[in-house]
């Protein structure tokens, strides 16, 4: 039973449609899996006995020989900063340790009406606030390769759910780099959609929205999978609305104008550059065209923090006031840090997000994609300080964001989609991730190309 714990989710699926795997035992591996490896720590709570309870209703339409959803009896996890209905979202807070929400989200609903199983909520920092996966209400959670570096975050509990099998897919979201952070970290594919293909309606305000929910899996076709059936344009949001254009497809790279980003005014890992390199090569040599661009997204990071902390400043100031004591220091540090950022900064942030997407545009007029390491360096040890200095071969790189994932937050504040995905291995054995952005709406060729890739 336990090797069932390691299929996709299309071979679960097909398995599941044609009766030779029922929906009962593909659960209940997934729930076997959970509980073997719960040193692990991904899951803030399992719901068990209502996936049971759904696998055996799922079963049963199996048998009847009715129309099956293209997830049919597949179980997912979901990041406990998504609404679930009837099943709590913690926020990572105590604060919020016994919320129920009445409705699930958008993507959450569309996953179970395809027919997945709710498994649980997967773990993430309070209230998504940093790259790496610890809060108070559930302690951290440890990277399935090496326990001694992170799993990254904020998603981190979805990356490792389905690094380790528990669960062949995953819902996560991404406010600067939050699913593909941790999906480089653990060797896993992540897509951080274009702002408005997968429906996000609980971000405080959609206009200046920077937050995305995507899917997370082992390989580009279950990625693509999930996507499928979570996106789609929704009437709530603003950027959600019908695209008319037709989606832009790629069966081979021969052709594919690739501008190749190894750096953006950071210091690389050699052991990423080296491992980053030899995949773009490869591209070269089944016919992309690959251009060196350069694009300083470190100078970025003051406008970024601007932002995420302004935005976590006007939703915790009164909580930070009332419950300091309950909740993480790291959090409270950026908390007050948003406070003391004035009208005029927020506004000069959104200049230079401004600034960052015309940049963005002008490369992506003259290519497909964008190509680049994931991170400036594997993962980072499991006790970094998010506020302290991050040191990248021997050097002191700067403070996280600029120094660790400088390729990854700007394209929260474009809303070009992006993909992380596992290109190879450092020498110490630590996965590396490749990350593609593409034009908006172009996530769909973002992972045909990705699929190129990991074939190669």
């Amino acid at each position: 039973m336990t090797g069932l714990a390691d299929l996709s989710a299309r071979e679960l699926a097909a398995a599941i449609r044609t009766k030779a795997i029922s929906p009962v035992d593909a659960v209940e591996a997934a729930l076997s899996r959970i509980e073997a490896r719960s040193a692990l720590n991904a899951f803030v709570t399992v719901c068990a006995e209502r996936a049971r309870a759904e696998a055996r209703q799922a079963e049963a339409t199996v048998m009847a020989e009715e129309p099956l959803g293209p997830l049919h009896g597949v179980p997912f996890s979901v990041k406990d900063l998504t609404l679930t209905a009837g099943l709590r979202t913690t926020m990572g807070s105590a604060l919020h340790a016994d919320f129920v929400p009445k409705e699930d989200a958008v993507a959450v609903a569309r996953a179970r009406a395809a027919g997945a199983i709710l498994i649980g909520k997967t773990t993430t920092p309070e209230f998504g606030h940093k790259p790496l996966t610890e809060a108070p209400i559930f302690g951290r959670t440890l990277n399935p390769l090496d326990p001694q570096r992170t799993c990254g975050g904020s998603s981190g509990g979805a990356a490792v759910a389905v690094a380790a099998g528990m669960g062949p897919i995953a819902l996560g979201t991404d406010g600067g780099g939050s699913i593909r952070i941790p999906a480089a970290c653990c060797g896993v594919v992540g897509l951080k959609p274009t702002l408005g293909a997968v429906p996000n309606l609980q971000a405080p305000d959609l206009f200046a929205a920077n937050s995305y929910v995507g899917p997370m899996a082992r390989d580009v076709a279950d990625t693509a999978l999930l996507f499928e059936t979570i996106a789609g344009p929704h009437p709530g949001d603003p950027y959600g609305q019908a695209d008319p254009r037709p989606a832009r497809r790629a069966a081979t790279l021969a052709g594919l104008r690739i501008a190749w980003l190894p750096r953006c005014g950071n210091i690389l890992d050699p052991e990423v550059e080296r491992v980053t390199t030899a995949a773009i090569r490869a591209a070269e040599a089944l016919g992309a065209v690959v251009e060196p661009v350069e694009l300083d997204f470190v100078a970025l990071e003051p406008a970024f923090l601007v932002i995420l902390e302004s935005a976590l400043a006007a939703r915790l100031g009164s909580q930070v006031e009332r419950h300091r004591g309950r909740l993480d220091p790291s959090l409270v540090t950026a908390v007050e840090k948003g406070l003391a950022h004035g009208a005029a900064a927020l506004q000069q942030a959104a200049f230079a997000r401004t600034d960052c997407f015309r940049a963005v545009q002008a490369v992506l007029e003259r290519h497909d994609v964008i190509v680049s390491p994931t991170l400036s360096a594997p993962p980072l040890p499991v006790d970094q300080d998010p506020h302290g200095r991050v040191t990248i071969a021997g050097r002191d790189a700067g403070t996280i964001r600029g120094a660790w994932y400088p390729y990854t937050f700007p394209f929260n504040l474009t809303g070009h989609p992006a993909l992380s995905l596992p290109c190879g291995r450092d020498a110490g054995g630590l996965p590396v991730g490749l990350q593609i952005v593409g034009r908006w709406r172009d996530d769909r060729l973002l992972l045909d190309i990705a699929a190129l890739f990991e074939a190669r």
